[in-house]
C-alpha cells in the first residue's frame, strides 16, 4: 500500500511556466483522507514552498533547499548547514570562475551579491525572500543550508568542469537549467526522504516518487516506485519509468492514478 508521495516541482509536478497544475490541493486533500503523506520535494527555499502551499500546508511535507530542510506541520524533522568556515572557502573557490553568481540560501531568505540579469530575474522568480548583501558577512552571520550557483554559460561548459573536484568534499550537483547547488556531501534528497520515512516508519516499497533532474535521483532510489517525465534528464530516462511531461500535467494525472483518486 502506497503511504508516500513524493514530488519535484520545477520541471516535474509544475507547468514549464512555474504554476502549480490545476487541482493540486484538491488532489492533496484526497491523499490525506487516504492516508498518503504528499511531500513537496524541491530545491527552492522553504519559505517560498510554505507560501506556494499555503492552503494544505498542515497536509504535507515541506523537503526544502535540496534536502537541506524537512518541515513538518510546524516543526524542523531535519535541518543541514554549511559552517561558516565551508561557506567562505567556497565563496574564495567561486570568486576564480568567469560568468557564475552565487546564492547563499539560508532558511528565511536567499542573499545575493551582484544583481545582474538575468539571474536576478531568476533568483526573485524561484526565492520569495531575497536580498542583496555581502556574501563574506552573510556566511559569518546566518546558518547558510545550501549555496546555489547561476552559470550563464551553463553548468556543464563552465563551473563543472572545475568545481566537483576543487570542492571534492562537498556534494556539487546540477538542479536543472543553468543552476548548480553546493551543500554538505550528505544532503540531499535522498537522505531527507530516509529522514522521512524513518520518521513515519514507511518501508521502500510503500514510497512513491518523481523527479527531473540529476538532484532528483537519490530520492527516486529510495522509493519502491519511481518516475521521471518525458522532459527529464537524459540519464534519469535511461533507469526509471517515463510519465507524460510537465507540458501535459503528466506527474499530477501519474499521482492521481497512482492513488486510485477520483479528480472529476
Amino acid at each position: 500500500m502506497i503511504k508516500l508521495i513524493a514530488s519535484d516541482l520545477d520541471g516535474t509536478l509544475l507547468t514549464p511556466e512555474g504554476n502549480l497544475p490545476d487541482g493540486i490541493f484538491k488532489l492533496i486533500e484526497q491523499l490525506y483522507h487516504k492516508n498518503i503523506i504528499f511531500c513537496v520535494a524541491s530545491g527552492r527555499q522553504l519559505v517560498a514552498l510554505q507560501n506556494m502551499f499555503n492552503p494544505v500546508l498542515d497536509k504535507i511535507i515541506l523537503l526544502a533547499e535540496n534536502g537541506s530542510i524537512v518541515y513538518y506541520q510546524g516543526q524542523y524533522l531535519y535541518f543541514d548547514t554549511l559552517s561558516s568556515t565551508q561557506a567562505l572557502q567556497i565563496l574564495d573557490l567561486i570568486k576564480e570562475i568567469q560568468n557564475i553568481y552565487p546564492l547563499f540560501c539560508t532558511p528565511r531568505c536567499a542573499y545575493y551579491q551582484t544583481p545582474c540579469e538575468p539571474f536576478l530575474s531568476y533568483v526573485k522568480a524561484s526565492y520569495l525572500v531575497n536580498a542583496e548583501a555581502n556574501l563574506a558577512s552573510v556566511a559569518q552571520t546566518y546558518d547558510v543550508c545550501k549555496i546555489a550557483i547561476y552559470d550563464a554559460l551553463g553548468p556543464e561548459n563552465n563551473c563543472m568542469k572545475i568545481l566537483p573536484s576543487k570542492l571534492a568534499s562537498f556534494r556539487v550537483i546540477q538542479s536543472g537549467g543553468n543552476w548548480l547547488d553546493i551543500s554538505q556531501k550528505h544532503t540531499t534528497k535522498g537522505n531527507a526522504l530516509r529522514i522521512i520515512k524513518q520518521y513515519f516508519g514507511l518501508s521502500k516499497e510503500e514510497c512513491v516518487a518523481f523527479g527531473d533532474h540529476m538532484n532528483d535521483y537519490e530520492m527516486l532510489l529510495e522509493c519502491g516506485q519511481s518516475f521521471v517525465p518525458e522532459n527529464a534528464y537524459p540519464l534519469l530516462k535511461d533507469e526509471f519509468p517515463v510519465v507524460a511531461s510537465n507540458t501535459r500535467s503528466g506527474v499530477f494525472r501519474a499521482i492521481s492514478n497512482i492513488a486510485d483518486l477520483n479528480l472529476a
